[in-house]
């Protein structure tokens, strides 16, 4: 039963029989707790009416105990998930069996019980269960097509991270400073010592915590609530009621041209600290793998890349929080930044990797994501064109098609009415009046 033929799918195995496997073969205990009840789906935490999810990040600094109990917590998320990985693909490859959340998390308590795993009861159990749902989510997304099938994770490659939900952490807040208090995780004693840079909503607890630590070592918590947006004004053009809109052209020579012929420069952060970078890693090559001192150079390299990140991050927030409050309607095209960055060969690619390396440098993708949640929470319109239209082509002035341009080409001149255009603007020009087309007509 089960088997696969040439002609037929595979067909699953279902029913008493796939109880017995999970029982048998797979050592799936069966569902004793409320054995009477039918088995109903998990819900996910329904949101209060008129409120969105906001998460706050802020960096704590762990004591030495915490330090080591969060070591723990890691390591023991990072192999319960590929524990679950590896039960539920090798149910499937062996006996065609689907487990799925609620199996797995009954096999974690048999995990438990194993000699020698004492250590997973210092790690608190709902910590466990959500890299469990995290594993879960991952199949979903696989089987939706929206992700590659999960891989396991290892040490040092993938990012140290903890979920609590609730019932994981205790939150205390401060009478004296509202919206800040005391973080109390699971199977710790003390509070964390969290350095609050903003204050949270007051008189909400968060609803769930995710405590991480990137590669330079740093810590952070990130607390979920649920909290009330007001919509931003509506913003009009001068003397009309008429939504005041605004094309914006993604590019590298500056990194948002507007319609009007404002510009926004590229950081180009990589470049700034390529010299650095450079160093740091012929020293990190020097050092021999293992020790403590390739070790710090890694280190240092590491905190120079979040260095790096993190004023990226601040330049595209502050960026795309001016241009949401100052206009109503947002254009912009739809680039496909996977296949812009495509592997550098054959004649060229040296230019070409360049040209990757600045796309990656701007963080496009980061941009337009902050502009859809932005729009989205603040009551403005964004229109995301598609990626085919002829922009940058297209003369602004009379809509002749134009030749095709190298990237070098800054302006160029129309044949048909002699509009001389620089490259960007004109290309935010036409992004603005095609995007307020399709709104029109939507």
């Amino acid at each position: 039963m089960g088997e696969l033929t040439e002609t037929s799918k595979p067909v699953a195995v279902k029913g008493e029989e796939a109880k017995r496997i999970k029982r048998e073969a797979l050592g799936i205990g069966d569902r004793r707790k409320h054995h009477t009840r039918e088995a109903t789906c998990l819900k996910a935490h329904a949101k209060e009416p008129d409120t969105r999810h906001w998460l706050y990040r802020f960096r704590f600094y762990p004591t030495e105990e915490q330090a080591a109990q969060l070591e723990r917590t890691f390591g023991a998320c990072r192999w319960v998930y590929n524990e679950g990985l590896a039960l539920r693909s090798g149910a499937w490859e062996r006996h065609r069996v689907n487990v799925g959340f609620a199996e797995t998390c009954r096999a974690l308590t048999g995990w438990k019980r194993v000699e020698g795993r004492e250590w997973l009861g210092e790690v608190s159990s709902t910590v466990l269960q959500q890299s469990l749902r995290h594993l879960d989510q991952a199949y979903q997304r696989f089987f939706r097509g929206q992700a590659k099938y999960p891989r396991r994770k290892k040490k040092g490659r993938s990012r140290d991270s903890a979920t609590y939900v609730r019932t994981g952490f205790r939150w205390v807040e401060d009478p004296g400073r509202p919206g800040t208090g005391s973080i109390t995780l699971a199977k710790q004693s003390e509070p964390l010592d969290v350095r609050w840079s903003r204050a949270l909503p007051e008189g909400v607890v968060p609803v769930r915590l995710s405590v991480t630590r990137d590669r330079a070592g740093r810590y952070f918590v990130s607390t979920l609530v649920e909290e009330r947006i007001a919509p931003l004004p509506a913003v009009f053009v001068p003397g009309t009621r008429e939504p005041k809109a605004v094309g914006l052209d993604l590019g590298l020579a500056s990194l948002v041209t507007l319609d009007d012929g404002s510009k926004f420069d590229h950081p180009r952060l990589l470049k700034r600290y390529a010299e650095k970078l450079a160093r740091l890693q012929r020293e990190l090559h020097r050092k021999v793998r293992g020790s403590r001192n390739r070790e710090k150079v890694r280190r240092k390299i590491a905190r120079l890349y979040a260095l790096i990140s993190d004023v990226r991050r601040d330049m595209l927030d502050q960026l795309t929080t001016r241009l949401v409050r100052e206009n109503q309607v947002l254009v912009v095209e739809d680039l496909s930044v996977a296949t812009l960055t495509r592997a550098a060969r054959g004649k060229g690619r040296r230019r070409k990797a360049r040209l990757n390396q600045a796309i990656f440098d701007a963080g496009w993708g980061e941009l337009v994501r902050q502009l859809r949640y932005k729009c989205e929470w603040y009551g403005r319109e964004l229109v995301i064109v598609d990626r085919f239209f002829p922009s940058t082509r297209r003369c602004s002035a009379c809509h002749a098609m134009g030749p095709r341009l190298d990237v070098s080409v800054r302006q160029w001149t129309c044949s048909e009415c002699g509009a001389l255009h620089d490259r960007d603007v004109n290309a935010a020009v036409n992004l603005r009046d095609e995007g307020m087309r399709l709104l029109a007509a939507a």
